[in-house]
């Protein structure tokens, strides 16, 4: 049995996106998709400025940019009190240079700007994995050995996890199972054959501990999304969208402005889907064993985080970038050990700072339960979005840099 140079489990964004990255530092790879096509959970994201910087590097940026709307502005109104404050999106970086900011995009034109960039043999589709164990050659080498749901082997010299939060191959690493926020998020796309007449902008509502938001993408596609406590009523939705649709219209966005019933009749059923939102614990990335000999993990496998700063795919196609650079030069198995224990260290602090900020500020968003909401709904309203916000997205403010020609 042929045995792979390099393995990723997952054809997601970070999957896909490692292994062009791996591609154009001159590593081939395999990518095992569990699905027959290539899909994405969710209709949207919005990628800032730190993505873009990632795109580029990977050499796709420019496909993507010239169909979607910079944001600049946006929005945050309490229809408790009817108070609305404007948010500032960073466009360029501390240089003053190119204007990236942040734009939202549809995610499987992401996927599929990056997909067309491998080689039609990069991605065996209808491959789940199932477990991984590892197996000692004659040459008293290591290689790992992946078993899939149909009982296909497959045998690599390095793996990369990029199979989302119930990683298979985190827990082979052993690292703990991401915990559940006590929210949920509904978020669909709304259509418009004949186009909508709303301005470019994310605007975002506050309703008690509920908060929706939507921004156009483009003059007839809208992204919405509504994030809320994850209650019995919600939790029946499961993945079927007419079941979806009806809990948002009936539990959801009842007391928010009329244009979200809309949204949320306007959306096409495919585009419809609802998600526990869960995040790996700070110091189980801080201190957890995210790579042993030649297997690591990235994108969600590596840091699980709540959508509240919009970084999940962000951070994730940094993962990619920093991945293949230090994997580069990588000519024999102690070299790819020694790469990927780069990459892990170089990543460990950032995704940790990462899922604490990203918690707070959902936190703080949508207040806390119990005798803290009053404080917290206060401190949200006078100081966060003003003073402690535009701190915090500064986190998007980052390059990681280029990938070397090889």
């Amino acid at each position: 049995m042929a045995v792979e140079e390099i393995v990723i489990v997952g054809g997601g964004i970070a999957g896909v996106a490692t292994a062009l990255a791996l591609r154009r530092v001159g590593k081939k790879s395999l990518v095992l998709e569990r699905w027959r096509e290539l899909r994405e959970t969710g209709s949207a994201l919005t990628l800032s400025h730190n993505a873009w910087c990632a795109l580029d590097a990977l050499g796709v940026g420019h496909k993507l940019k010239p169909h979607y709307r910079l944001l600049r502005t946006g929005t945050v109104t309490n229809l408790a009190t009817g108070a609305t404050q404007t948010q500032s999106f960073p466009n360029k970086d501390d240089n003053g240079g190119e204007e990236m900011g942040s734009r939202s995009v549809h995610r499987t034109a992401l996927l599929e700007a990056m997909a067309e960039e491998l080689p039609p043999d990069s991605i065996r589709f209808c491959s789940k994995l199932v477990s991984i164990r590892t197996e000692v050659l004659p040459d008293s080498s290591t290689i790992m050995v992946l078993h899939l749901d149909d009982g296909a082997i497959i045998k690599a010299k390095a793996v990369i996890g990029c199979d989302g939060v119930h990683s298979v191959v985190a827990q082979w690493l052993g690292l703990a199972s991401p915990r559940d926020s006590g929210r949920s998020a509904v978020r669909g796309l709304a259509v418009y054959p004949e186009g909508h007449n709303f301005k470019p902008g994310l605007q975002q509502f506050l309703l008690n501990d509920v908060r929706a938001g939507f921004v156009p993408i483009n003059d007839t596609d809208l992204y919405w999304f509504v994030t809320h406590p994850t209650t019995p009523e919600v939790r029946e939705m499961g993945r079927d969208p007419e079941l979806i649709r009806r809990a948002t219209l009936e539990h959801l966005v009842v007391d928010f402005p009329a244009e979200f019933k809309v949204f949320a009749q306007q959306s096409e059923p495919s585009s419809l889907s609802w998600t526990q939102l869960l995040y790996r614990l700070p110091w189980d990335v801080l201190f957890g064993q995210l790579q042993r000999g030649c297997v690591t993990v990235a994108g969600d496998a590596f840091h699980p985080t709540t959508p509240d700063l919009g970084q999940g795919a962000c951070i994730a196609l940094e993962d990619t970038v920093v991945l293949a650079r230090c994997l580069a030069h990588a000519n024999s198995p102690k070299d790819m050990e020694q790469g990927m224990a780069r990459y892990v260290a170089e990543r460990r602090w950032r995704a940790t700072w990462l899922i604490i900020a990203s918690y707070i500020s959902g936190f703080v968003q949508q207040g806390s339960d119990g005798r803290w909401t009053s404080a917290v709904k206060l401190f949200r309203d006078l100081f966060f979005y003003r003073f402690v916000f535009p701190w915090i997205i500064r986190i998007a403010q980052y390059d990681c840099g280029k990938l070397p020609e090889v």
